[in-house]
C-alpha cells in the first residue's frame, strides 16, 4: 500500500486555504487604511512641532509648509501623507486636505 496524499485530499486543502485567504483579505485592506489614517494624523503634529518651531525662530506663524522646508524643519517627504493628502497650514495649524 502506497503512502501519500489523493488529488482530492490535495485539492479540499487548497480549497480550505483558498478560503481563509480571502477571509483575510478584506481585512488586510482594512488594516493598512487604519494604519495609513493614523500615519497621517502623526505627520500632523510632526508639521504642528515644526510651525511651533518655525514661531520660536521668527516670531511670526509660517505661511504654508514650503516656509518650513525652506528652513529645514521639515524634509519634502514629510509634507505628504502616506494615504495621498497633502498637508496645508490654515490659521497656524497643519491640516491634511
Amino acid at each position: 500500500m502506497k503512502k501519500g496524499f489523493t488529488l482530492l485530499e490535495m485539492v479540499i486543502v487548497l480549497m480550505v486555504i483558498g478560503a481563509i485567504f480571502l477571509l483575510m483579505v478584506p481585512n488586510i485592506s482594512k488594516v493598512t487604511s487604519i494604519v495609513n489614517d493614523e500615519s497621517c494624523d502623526n505627520q500632523l503634529r510632526i508639521v504642528d512641532t515644526a510651525i511651533i518651531e518655525y514661531q520660536i525662530m521668527y516670531d511670526e506663524l509660517p505661511t504654508s509648509v514650503e516656509d518650513l522646508i525652506m528652513e529645514d524643519l521639515l524634509s519634502e517627504k514629510q509634507a505628504k501623507c502616506r494615504n495621498g493628502k497633502m498637508i496645508d497650514i490654515i490659521d497656524g495649524k497643519a491640516e491634511a486636505n
